[in-house]
């Protein structure tokens, strides 16, 4: 149908501006070349296993343009990393962020949003200076709050990659 048309139809505001973002983000797919196999939920990894029990979430899911990666606690071999210091278990949940990256062909620099669980407050220096070594240049916005976690680890981090799966290129620039 078309705007006026879906307008009409609407039968209060939130209908209407539903249909006006479905009408918008199908003509945004078109404009930019984009098929539905592309916009498509997309698992990444394999599943999930710590101390021997697989867990019922993904490791990382891309939809479209965008990947969302699980929250990452410190792991050494398969199994929860209780001890070490913040900087040790930093190191340990970046790197292991960065390989689920790579598998969804995406790297630290794709990252724009992270968000950090600490169990203390006291550990936000030694967090801070390890997460400046892995964004140097352009850091992704990020929000960091102590709290409790299921584990008994010192961190956890969660991240939110953009990487265009096929970028487009302008003609006549």
């Amino acid at each position: 149908c078309n705007v006026g048309a879906c307008k009409a139809k609407a039968s209060s505001p939130r209908l209407a501006l539903w249909l006006f973002c479905a009408l918008w983000a199908t003509a945004t797919s078109r404009q930019y070349g984009r098929n539905e196999a592309m916009m498509a939920k997309q698992v990444i990894g394999g599943p999930v296993v710590i101390n021997g029990r697989t867990l019922s979430l993904s490791r990382a899911v891309r939809a479209g343009d965008v990947v969302y990666l699980t929250g990452q606690v410190p792991m050494r071999d398969g199994v929860v990393m209780t001890d070490g210091s913040i900087e040790d278990q930093t190191r340990a949940v970046l790197d292991d962020i960065a390989a689920t990256l790579a598998l969804a062909g995406c790297a630290l620099e794709d990252v724009v949003k992270s968000m950090v669980w600490l169990t203390s407050r006291d550990d936000f220096p030694g967090f801070n200076a390890v997460y400046a070594e892995y964004f140097p240049h352009e850091p992704p916005a990020r929000s960091a709050v102590v709290s409790d976690l299921l584990v008994d680890v010192k961190i956890e981090i969660e991240v939110i990659a953009y990487h265009p799966q096929n970028p487009t290129t302008s003609s006549g620039d």
